[in-house]
C-alpha cells in the first residue's frame, strides 16, 4: 500500500476499482440531478477530529502524534493548518469546519489567547487563496475549559457568560474574514444534571438574549451566513436544552428566534436521541429549518458519541433522500465530524476513512435519487394519504372545517377501513433499488 507522501491526488476510478486510495462512488464533477456531485454533497474536513484528535478516550492516551514535529505553540498549529489543506487538496474537499481552539493555541489570558487566533485567521485566508478552499463553517469551544463547567450561556457566572460572548464575537469577526457560508452554536454543556441547583427559567432566558446578540452582531458585521443550533440529546450534559430537533425548534419559537437560525444535524446525535438519522433531518426540514449536516454514525452498542466516519449505505441513502426532498444543501453541506478509530493510527488511515464516508454518501446520493426517480415510495405516500384531496379531507387541510362539522360527517360514514401501510414492501424496493 502507498504511502500518504505518495498519494499525489484521490481520483475517482470507479467500483470495479482495488486501488485503496481511490473513489470508487465519487466523481466529483459528474452531473447528477441537474449539478455536479461536489455540489449536490459539498464535503468539508472537520479541523479538530482530523487535525488534531490523536486516539485518546476516557481509558487510554494518544495513539497519534499530530504535533507535526514542532514545540513551538504557533508554528505547531500553522503545520497543523499546512497538512489540513493539503489534505483537502489530495481528497478534492473544497470546504472545512473548526472550532476556535482547534485552529490556534491558547494564551495564559483571554487577550493573549484572542491574539493567536486572529493570527491563524489570517493564516487560513492565505491557504484558502492558495489551495481554493472555502470555510463550511466555524464555532466556538464554550465547553471544554474549566470556566465552561456549568454552561456558556447558560452559566450561572455572569463573567463566564461575557467571556463566551467574546469568544462567539471573535468568531463571527473570523466567519466574516474567511467568507464562512456559515456559524454553528454548538452548546456541549448547555443545560444540567439537576434540577436542584439550576435555575431553568433564567439560563433559557439567558441562552436567548446570546442568541438574539449573536443575531444582532451578525447584521451589524454584514455576515451573511447561516447560523445554525446542533441538536445533541447528552453527552456531556445529563439534560440538554438542545436535545433533539423538535426541542431546538421549541426553544427557537419560543423566544421568536425561528426565523434566524437553521438546524446542523449530527447522524450520531439522532441515534443518541433515540431517532433515525432521517428523522432529524425530515423533523428539520418540515420546520423550515434544514440547514446542514454533521456526516458520521455511532455505535448502537454504546452510549456516547463515537464518532465514527460513516460506512452504512443503508444510513446514507436514507439522509441523502431527505436531503434531496428539502431541496438540497444551500449553504450547508456535510462536514465530516468523525475520526478515524483509535487502532488506526497512520496518515494512511486518515485518507482511507475520508475515502470510505466520502464513497458511502457518494453511493447514498446515487440510490437516492434512483429511489426518486423509481417514484414508487412517492407514489405509494401519495395514494396513502389521497383522501385528503376531496370532499371532508381537503376541508381539513384548508382549514376550513370544525368540530362540529366534522361530528356530523362522522354520522353520515357507514363504515371505513384504514389501509396497510405495507412497511415491509416499501423496505424490499429499498433493498431493490440499492443492490440493483
Amino acid at each position: 500500500m502507498k504511502t500518504y507522501d505518495e498519494v499525489a491526488k484521490v481520483t475517482y476510478e470507479g467500483p470495479d476499482s482495488r486501488e485503496p486510495f481511490a473513489f470508487k462512488y465519487y466523481n466529483p464533477d459528474e452531473m447528477l440531478g441537474g449539478k455536479p456531485m461536489r455540489e449536490h454533497l459539498r464535503f468539508a474536513l472537520s479541523w479538530w477530529h482530523t487535525l488534531c484528535a490523536d486516539g485518546v478516550d476516557m481509558f487510554g492516551g494518544s495513539t497519534m502524534d499530530k504535533a507535526f514535529g514542532k514545540a513551538d505553540p504557533m508554528e505547531k498549529f500553522k503545520t497543523k493548518a499546512d497538512f489540513g489543506f493539503e489534505l483537502m487538496d489530495k481528497l478534492q474537499i473544497d470546504y472545512y469546519c473548526f472550532h476556535d481552539v482547534d485552529i490556534a493555541p491558547e494564551g495564559a489570558t483571554w487577550r493573549e489567547s484572542l491574539d493567536n487566533f486572529q493570527q491563524m485567521v489570517d493564516y487560513l485566508a492565505k491557504l484558502q487563496t492558495q489551495y481554493g478552499k472555502r470555510l463550511l463553517w466555524n464555532t466556538a469551544n464554550n465547553f471544554g475549559d474549566k470556566k465552561f463547567m456549568a454552561g456558556a450561556a447558560t452559566s450561572c457566572s455572569a463573567d463566564v457568560y461575557a467571556i463566551a460572548a467574546a469568544k462567539v464575537k471573535a468568531g463571527l469577526d473570523a466567519a466574516k474574514k474567511l467568507g464562512g457560508q456559515g456559524y454553528v452554536f454548538w452548546g456541549g454543556r448547555e443545560g444540567y444534571e439537576t434540577l436542584l441547583n439550576t435555575d431553568m427559567k433564567l439560563e433559557l432566558d439567558n441562552l436567548a438574549h446570546f442568541m438574539h446578540m449573536a443575531v444582532d452582531y451578525k447584521r451589524e458585521i454584514g455576515f451573511d451566513g447561516d447560523f445554525y443550533i446542533e441538536p445533541k440529546p447528552k453527552e456531556p450534559t445529563k439534560h440538554q436544552y438542545d436535545f433533539d430537533a423538535a426541542t431546538c425548534m421549541n426553544f427557537l419559537r419560543t423566544y421568536g428566534l425561528e426565523k434566524e437560525f437553521k438546524l446542523n444535524i449530527e447522524a450520531n446525535h439522532a441515534t443518541l436521541a433515540g431517532h433515525t438519522f432521517q428523522h432529524e433531518i425530515r423533523t428539520a426540514a418540515v420546520n423550515g429549518a434544514f440547514g446542514s449536516i454533521d456526516a458520521n454514525q455511532g455505535d448502537l452498542f454504546l452510549g456516547w458519541d463515537t464518532d465514527q466516519f460513516p460506512t452504512n449505505v443503508y444510513d446514507t441513502t436514507l439522509g441523502m433522500y431527505e436531503i434531496l426532498k428539502a431541496g438540497g444543501f444551500t449553504k450547508g453541506g456535510l462536514n465530516f465530524d468523525a475520526k478515524t478509530r483509535r487502532m488506526s493510527n497512520t496518515f494512511e488511515d486518515i485518507l482511507l476513512s475520508y475515502i470510505a464516508g466520502m464513497d458511502t454518501f457518494a453511493l447514498g446520493l446515487r440510490k437516492a435519487l434512483a429511489l426518486i426517480e423509481d417514484g414508487r415510495i412517492d407514489q405509494f405516500v401519495e395514494n396513502r394519504y389521497r383522501s385528503y384531496r376531496s370532499g371532508i379531507g381537503a376541508k381539513i387541510v384548508a382549514g376550513q372545517t370544525s368540530l362540529k362539522e366534522l361530528a356530523d360527517y362522522a354520522l353520515t360514514v357507514p363504515d371505513f377501513t384504514v389501509e396497510s401501510g405495507r412497511q415491509e414492501y416499501l423496505e424490499s424496493v429499498v433493498n431493490n433499488i440499492l443492490f440493483r
